[in-house]
């Protein structure tokens, strides 16, 4: 061969592979905590619900404002208040090459119903599936559900042969650390595919190449790190070693708007943090306080609440990176911004003193405070923070940390005496955080996360009324009626709503929305 041919034939060559090689993009991200289970329904917690929504998807999914879009529904309408009738998608494959039909969406909606599902409520809500034809199903309601699209966009879409090829046809329980196989393996109909998966090491994607919808970004392979230290964490996107953390320190914030290379994408989040109490036990479990719970008394709840700091924490701690409230709940659209809903009660250092001494407890008692400390933005500095607010009335509180995977089950337990909890995602509607918090517990997900056991039936009623309420300014009306209550009694301690600040070298593109959900087939690498 001609030596001037084969220089061109190797340039070309060349030129090939580098196109290739900028094509083939690897996007490699951190943040401090890891995916808790890849079995979509066993556990409700965002960062896991986001990461098997890249392999799993929904009926209907959300753009890139929130909005409800077609997915694997291509249409839908509603047939009066207790029917919907779902198109899907044709010609969608699941991963390992199952097609997608009918009998999918039915086996996972009744799946997500399993006592085992952390998302029963949702499923519950959604009625009776049922099969029309293979690209046809019929929802049948028991009760009107004023917010059935948001609802749908909660339960993944499983293959169902693959399901009981596994025999994971239930969800894993995950509080008593069962192990199956859809805890370490996922197969969806979702833009990207799993390659290997260490938990708590390093999780590895890739590209679907039959994903039936577009993919904006160019990514083609995704390495997600957990790195528990904030300092090694911030470091390590300094160096480009990573090229996004999703969780950057506050304390970090104007550092690395200052850096070279790196930028810090700003924004909100849906989420509310707040402290809950054992209010259902007689004798609290790790209290100094024998024979009585002395958080049976509304005077010690609110005192506590009235001895938060709450401008100290904000100021200091976050710096001003959170917006303090007394709603819990995840967004002020959820309370329709009604200032009287979303009123604090004053920081009182005397004002809870007087309230403890009526209650009985003017001496205080001790009690420990059970806080996750890879979950929530500084969550470990502010369950120190509050233990030192509380020294102020007398109440010694212990703080026990511990990582998510281990704080979760053990409140799932009820195996608390206080907690920190933070709610939120991309519904603002007040129902999920209504019946899934302010309710007493009962069956079917109903009160799942009142981890405080507290019982309110005049609470329970107004919210339940609330759930199937047709009439717009009736709902509206019952809405702030349940949250007024709530208020009053103290059944949880609002802190925050927390900001969500995310930080990326110069070259990469992400969108930010508002539930803090890193949607990766919309990144880019420059």
């Amino acid at each position: 061969m001609p030596r001037t041919l084969a220089a061109a034939l190797l340039a070309l060559a060349f030129a090939a592979g580098t196109v290739g090689a900028a094509q083939a993009q690897t996007f490699r991200w951190a943040s401090r905590g890891d995916v808790q289970t890849l079995d979509p329904v066993s556990q409700n917690e965002l960062f896991t619900n986001a990461m098997n929504g890249q392999f799993y998807e929904f009926l209907v999914a959300r753009d890139k404002q929130l909005k409800i879009v077609p997915s694997l529904a291509t249409e839908w309408k509603q047939d009066g208040p207790l029917k919907w009738t779902f198109k899907l998608r044709k010609g969608v494959k699941f991963h390992e090459g199952q097609p997608f039909t009918a009998d999918d969406v039915v086996f996972s909606v009744n799946r997500a119903k399993e006592k085992t599902s952390q998302i029963a409520h949702y499923a519950n809500a959604l009625g009776e599936p049922k099969k029309i034809d293979d690209y046809t199903v019929e929802f049948n309601l028991t009760q009107f559900d004023p917010i059935f699209l948001e609802h749908l966009n909660t339960v993944y879409i499983m293959s169902k042969s693959w399901c009981e090829q596994h025999k994971v046809t239930k969800p894993q329980d995950f509080s008593n650390k069962e192990e199956t196989y859809a805890v370490l393996h996922a197969n969806g109909t979702g833009p990207w595919m799993l390659v290997s998966r260490a938990p708590d090491v390093k999780t590895v994607l890739k590209r679907n190449p039959n994903y039936w919808g577009s993919i904006e970004g160019n990514v083609q392979e995704v390495v997600y790190t957990p790195i528990k230290s904030d300092p090694t964490r911030v470091a390590a996107l300094i160096s480009g070693e990573v090229d996004f953390i999703l969780d950057p320190p506050s304390n970090d914030l104007e550092r690395l708007r200052n850096t070279d290379g790196v930028k810090v994408i700003d924004g909100p989040e849906n989420r509310v943090l707040f402290i809950g109490l054992d209010q259902g036990r007689d004798e609290l479990l790790y209290s100094s306080v024998k024979g009585k719970n002395p958080f049976k008394d509304v005077r010690v709840r609110k005192a506590l609440y009235q001895a938060v700091d709450i401008e100290s924490i904000k100021s200091k701690l976050m710096k001003n990176q959170a917006t303090p409230t007394g709603a819990v709940m995840p967004s002020p659209l959820g309370s329709f911004n009604d200032p009287e809903v979303e009123k604090r009660l004053p920081f009182d250092l005397a004002a809870a003193r007087k309230l403890m001494a009526e209650a009985g407890y003017a001496d205080g008692f001790e009690v420990t405070l059970d806080c996750p400390n890879d979950r929530y933005i500084n969550d470990e500095k502010i369950c120190v923070a509050l233990a030192g607010m509380w020294d102020k009335i007398k109440v010694k509180v212990r703080v026990n940390t511990m990582p998510k995977a281990t704080y979760f089950p053990k409140q799932e337990k009820l195996d608390v005496s206080m907690y920190m909890l933070g709610w939120g995602g991309s519904i603002t509607d007040a129902d999920v955080t209504f019946t899934s918090i302010y309710r007493n517990r009962g069956e079917k997900g109903i009160g799942e996360y009142n981890r405080g056991n507290f019982k309110d039936d005049e609470l329970d009623a107004i919210v339940a009324a609330s759930s199937k309420e047709p009439d717009v300014e009736k709902r509206k009306a019952l809405i702030k009626k349940a949250m007024l209550r709530h208020n009053e009694q103290v059944h949880h301690i609002p802190l925050h709503r927390q900001f969500i600040p995310w930080a990326a070298r110069k070259n990469v593109s992400v969108v930010h929305r508002p539930d803090n959900w890193m949607e990766l087939k919309w990144v880019s690498i420059k």
